[in-house]
């Protein structure tokens, strides 16, 4: 079982954003979406560019290099399903982001 890892505050990620934190040797792309913070795997499938930094819409985040969209709560790349990058569980405690990275979907 995964151990849950203080990766951000939950003031570091305001609704309708997203951002890029660390957690080991994985970078997560964090999105807050209408107070729910999702993890999903920082590097877009096609080519690698950062996620974190997408513009997110709803919670669709557009990569910035080619256009990919992903859906923030599951991962997955232009509506296809179980194609994309990896999801993460989240837990918010006491204001710490938490992040299961072993848990990847």
């Amino acid at each position: 079982m995964a151990e849950f890892i203080k990766v951000a505050s939950l003031d570091e990620v305001q609704p309708g954003t997203g951002t890029t934190v660390s957690a080991g040797d994985v970078d997560i792309a964090l999105f807050n979406v209408g107070g729910t913070v999702y993890a999903i795997n920082d590097r877009c499938a096609h080519a690698g560019q950062s996620l974190g930094f997408g513009e997110l819409t709803g919670k669709v985040v557009r990569c910035r290099a080619h256009g990919w969209k992903y859906d923030v709560t599951t991962g997955f790349a232009n509506g296809i399903q179980g194609f994309g990058v990896a999801c993460y569980p989240v837990k918010v405690v006491d204001n710490d982001i938490l992040v299961a990275v072993g848990a990847g979907q």
